[in-house]
């Protein structure tokens, strides 16, 4: 936040602190192993390909960032210092992490137990199996997703309800278009997060447990991919 208001491009900020708590976060959380770290890399892999596609949305969208009345006092109090579309973009960005680190720890997990259980499961089987554990995720959490900005947009959606001009002005207003824009980037961040991170995870972990697996003497039953 001093970075911010410092006059930092709020893009490079959002973008630096929120790999330092992808970072930190995930290894303090869930340890340091080679699941945690296919996790991480599924993460900014998917955080780059979405920042992109976020980037050019928020232009093509000529967002102004002036979406709620915060910014508008932000803006005044400044003296016009901060940047308001990257301050937009940054906390598109963040919310993006919230949801892809979910999706990220989740699916390396799961492939990491699935080639546990599975020893005589080839990683292309594991990865298959993994999304599939991976889009019921991506379904659940949309919905959840969904009725969380239901409940937190509840008053703007009875204006939109209420306003004489009709819903095609009310959602091409900044307040909502901002949203839709937020809910499409948020979604495809998931969208791409799974197979990304499940690509990462069963490459990087079938070496360690195909090892293992073949050290317990079961040479006969193992089926080379």
């Amino acid at each position: 936040m001093p970075g911010i208001l410092h006059g930092y491009s709020p893009v490079l900020v959002s973008i630096g602190v929120s790999s330092l708590i992808i970072l930190l976060g995930s290894y303090i959380t869930h340890g340091l192993n080679r699941t945690t770290t296919a996790a991480v890399l599924g993460m900014m892999v998917t955080v780059l390909i979405t920042g992109a596609v976020a980037f050019w949305a928020v232009h093509a969208a000529h967002l102004s960032g002036y979406n709620s009345e915060e910014v508008v006092y932000l803006n005044f109090n400044t003296n016009g210092t901060i940047d308001l579309v990257g301050l937009l973009f940054g906390g598109i960005m963040i919310g993006l992490l919230g949801v892809l680190y979910d999706i990220a720890i989740s699916q390396a997990i799961a492939v990491e137990e699935l080639f546990r259980a599975g020893t005589h499961l080839t990683h292309i089987q594991v990865y298959h199996r993994a999304i599939r554990i991976g889009r019921e995720h991506i379904g659940a959490l949309v919905n959840t997703l969904a009725i969380a900005y239901v409940g937190a947009a509840l008053p703007l959606l009875l204006v939109v309800q209420e306003s004489s001009y009709g819903v095609a002005y009310a959602i091409n207003n900044e307040i909502f278009a901002t949203e839709i824009v937020r809910i499409l980037i948020g979604s495809i961040g998931l969208i791409l997060g799974v197979p990304i991170t499940t690509l990462i995870a069963s490459s990087m972990l079938s070496a360690k447990y195909a090892q293992s697996y073949e050290s317990t003497g079961n040479h006969h039953h193992h089926s080379h991919h």
